[in-house]
């Protein structure tokens, strides 16, 4: 199972085949081979240090709500 992360694209760099992505204010590097084709302010799906898909703003915040159900579940525990 993947439990893929949803984030948005600060910064590509393209050379290294990596971007930083913001996921839930915090800001990871991760590798883009899979998806070479971003720009800033895209989202993707992120998981194990690499974005697996690029996604749109629908389902980017769809995901971040549920998310964010899932640790005000796990707060509440």
């Amino acid at each position: 199972m993947c439990v893929g992360v949803p984030g948005k694209v600060v910064i590509v760099n393209h050379e290294s085949r990596t971007a930083l992505v913001d996921s839930f204010g915090v800001p990871r590097w991760v590798g883009i081979t899979l998806v070479p084709y971003l720009e800033v302010e895209d989202y993707v799906l992120v998981h194990a240090g690499y974005a697996l898909e690029k996604i749109d703003l629908d389902e980017a915040e769809e995901r971040i709500r549920l998310w964010e159900e899932i640790l005000e579940a796990e707060e509440g525990n």
